[in-house]
């Protein structure tokens, strides 16, 4: 545990020390979000019937922009080679470095959806199940995309390999995380995907981190 502790506090400083690492997909984010209601106008049924499929892909368009850094300056300045080598257990290197990058990614975003949420007339049960399945959704998909910037470390344009071999994965959060928000949008019941969201984040927290342990002493060995 201090283990773990002690490699979230680490990852949140530096990328306090690095800010271009939190506004990146913050300001991604912002402005794919802020663009769909100039382009299409103050249609209030059409804003409120795209809201959650808008507000999703730009969180996982966001996601995607900020995986690539996730292990990266480890693997420049050899600290992950040493680590790797070392005594710490690297599955809990590798888990609290996952939790650092949601918090200042994810974790954010999920905060901030709410209000902008209001720019396409959405209800309050909806800004709220915008909320619950983005903080469910987001740590799945960091903890997914950890597995491409594990695999990808050292490659060129490592970008766009960890994109494609992540979006398939992405998909089962997207469709049920934008059926919840429209579910709620709408006035229905959204608890079923809700708890299916819970489910792949708790399959998630249990393989992903040990498929991301692999893949970086597969990297680190060439």
């Amino acid at each position: 545990m201090i283990i773990l502790l002690d490699t979230i506090r680490r990852d949140l400083l530096l990328h306090l020390r690095r800010p271009a690492d939190i506004l990146n997909p913050l300001v991604f984010f912002l402005l794919v979000v802020s663009l769909f209601p100039m382009g299409i106008g103050p249609t209030e049924s059409v804003l409120s019937s795209i809201a959650a499929g808008v507000i999703w892909v730009a969180v996982l368009l966001a996601t995607l922009l900020s995986i690539d850094v996730m292990f990266k300056g480890d693997y420049d300045d050899g600290t992950l080679e040493q680590i790797a080598l070392g005594k710490q257990s690297l599955l809990v290197i590798v888990f609290g470095k996952v939790i650092a990058q949601w918090l200042v990614s994810g974790f954010l975003m999920a905060l901030i959806s709410p209000l902008f949420a209001m720019m396409f007339y959405v209800p309050v049960e909806g800004m709220i199940a915008i909320a619950v399945a983005l903080l469910l959704g987001t740590p799945t998909m960091t903890l997914l995309g950890s597995i491409g910037a594990a695999l990808t470390l050292g490659l060129k344009n490592g970008g766009v390999l960890i994109a494609i071999l992540v979006l398939p994965l992405y998909i089962p959060i997207l469709i049920l995380g934008t059926a919840m928000v429209e579910s709620a949008i709408f006035g229905n019941a959204y608890t079923g995907h809700m708890l299916w969201l819970a489910v792949l984040l708790v399959l998630s927290i249990g393989f992903a981190p040990l498929v991301t342990q692999a893949g970086i002493r597969i990297s680190l060995s060439h």
